[in-house]
């Protein structure tokens, strides 16, 4: 009788390592990726007449090769665009968002109002780039943070995007976990010199536009040259806005620009940086994101999707 109680011990116990493992395998390589060869057992089942400790053993190995594929991957893609060394991994998001407040310093007198700041609340060694505006529309950019596998958020001005929505519809796609679109305004005007009535056109007909040509109203704004006063927050709270992210850092292709004294990234930073090209700065869109990558990844800091933590 003992030795059944602990072939049953045994057995559940593997069975429950082998769920882990697929369950695990799964949220590492993306739940979109297409199954290769012939239909096998389901997640965490073990195969007819196969002994639970080989179900094991058999997921253990489909999950490491699994993670040795994804990271060769994108090591040849790392030498393939120039970058001194892969991206790290970004940890696993938390269960639960952290609580957002307004920088110290950055307050208005309104209340309930969405909250602004550089930086996201998190003891992990994450940063998270944000891209403003959509005048330029690289498509090497889209090959390289699809190749990469590095996620970003766009925040759009409507005057620079209208001429090609479809390129920032493919960016919205070009990636297993999406690519999030939100909002920089209409015409990219100085806020705080404009009427509440003109702020609320400015940003609510960008959430307009962004519902419109792209299917999701964004929870997130972020008002140009960072200036924005209460109107600004009532007008965007008023269309649906909870949040707005500012910067910690800004990436050029030669060269970042801090806001903090000690010059240095934080875990949670926010890394603003603009669609442009070499007419407006020197090089191109892969250029910065080398740049960039090559600062965060050296200072042992993994790109995180600004969306899991806000």
């Amino acid at each position: 009788m003992a030795k059944g109680v602990h072939r049953s011990h045994r057995a559940l116990g593997a069975a429950l390592v082998v769920a882990a493992l697929a369950s695990t395998a799964t949220a590492c390589s993306g739940a979109s990726e297409p199954d290769r060869g012939a239909a096998g057992p389901a997640a965490g089942q073990q195969a007819p007449g196969q002994a639970p400790e080989q179900a094991a053993a058999g997921a253990l190995h489909a999950y490491v090769e699994r993670v040795r594929e994804r990271r060769t991957a994108r090591v040849v893609a790392a030498r393939k665009w120039g970058l001194a060394k892969p991206p790290l991994e970004a940890p696993a998001p938390p269960v639960a968002k952290p609580r957002i407040t307004t920088r110290k310093g950055f307050e208005t007198d309104g209340e309930g109002l969405p909250p602004v700041f550089t930086t996201v609340p998190t003891k992990q060694k994450v940063v998270f780039l944000t891209i403003d505006d959509g005048a330029e529309k690289d498509p090497e950019l889209l090959r390289m943070m699809k190749e990469l596998r590095i996620p970003y958020s766009a925040f759009l001005s409507d005057y620079v995007v209208k001429d090609d929505y479809g390129y920032f519809a493919r960016m919205q796609k070009s990636q297993e976990t999406g690519v999030s679109l939100h909002n920089h305004t209409l015409n990219h005007r100085y806020l705080p010199g404009l009427s509440y009535k003109q702020q609320k056109r400015e940003i609510c007909g960008m959430q307009d536009v962004i519902e419109k040509r792209f299917g999701k109203r964004p929870p997130l704004f972020r008002p140009p040259y960072g200036n924005y006063n209460e109107d600004t927050l009532r007008a965007a709270k008023s269309c649906g806005v909870e949040a707005v992210p500012l910067w910690a850092a800004e990436a050029f292709p030669d060269h970042m620009e801090w806001r903090e004294w000690d010059r240095d990234l934080h875990p949670g930073d926010i890394v603003l940086t603009h669609f442009r090209g070499k007419g407006d700065w020197k090089g191109t869109m892969p250029d910065m994101i080398r740049r960039v990558m090559n600062v965060i990844t050296s200072k042992g800091y993994a790109v995180a999707k600004l969306e899991d933590y806000v």
